[in-house]
């Protein structure tokens, strides 16, 4: 599976931003796809999942509300979209794939290379 993050930039606090995750070569067996960000210093964390086959989706409680992810089965990508974007929310977002539904991050196989987002007033 090759998975291609695009879609960051620089924002402005307050704003609104959809990232996108193209997916290629994936198999039945690679059902979950999840994004995280990682920020200067920090551990890498999850933000939210889905599934291709149900759209069945995770968040985690600190972007609940805020966040939304979902997926074009036809494109093969997979979205986030981030509302009310802080300064807090700067950092660089991964998306990734894994063979079910799943927070953990040890449980995903394949990453892409990551899209710097920069929330700034």
């Amino acid at each position: 599976v090759q998975l291609q993050a695009f879609g960051g930039g620089l924002v402005r606090t307050g704003g609104f931003l959809r990232l996108s995750c193209a997916a290629s070569g994936r198999t039945f067996s690679s059902d979950g796809m999840g994004w995280f960000r990682q920020a200067p210093g920090k551990e890498r964390v999850f933000l939210a999942a889905i599934t291709w086959s149900g759209g069945s989706t995770h968040y985690a409680d600190s972007v609940k509300g805020r966040v939304t992810i979902s997926r074009d089965n036809a494109k093969n990508t997979v979205y986030l979209q981030i509302r009310s974007l802080k300064s807090e929310d700067t950092a660089v977002y991964y998306c990734a794939s894994a063979s079910a539904l799943t927070r953990r991050k040890e449980a995903y196989e394949y990453w892409g290379q990551g899209t710097q987002v920069t929330v700034s007033s």
